[in-house]
């Protein structure tokens, strides 16, 4: 994601200012985190849904689920922006 400044009426050309590949590489590195937190919570959720399930907590196990698919859909959000960072990172 580029950033454009924008000089006043006279004056040189505006100018297009790519971020730095510090903060890609930290952007990234966010990334994966959140998406790792998300994955563990979805994991967890999905254990708790099993464990309610057997011991016939349906009620437990259909709010363990869905908080587990909620978790997921965040982690697949995290992956996204990822793959859009390293495309980005590619074609420059």
């Amino acid at each position: 994601m580029s950033t454009t400044i924008l000089n006043n009426p006279g004056e040189k050309k505006d100018e297009t200012v790519q971020p730095t590949a510090a903060a890609d590489v930290k952007k990234g590195i966010e990334n994966h985190k959140q998406a790792a937190v998300h994955h563990q919570e979805a994991a967890k959720h999905h254990l708790d849904a099993a464990k309610h399930h057997e011991e016939g907590n349906d009620d437990k196990a259909h709010k363990s689920a869905i908080l587990a698919n909620g978790h997921s859909s965040m982690a697949n959000d995290c992956h996204k922006e990822d793959v859009k960072q390293h495309a980005m990172s590619k074609n420059q």
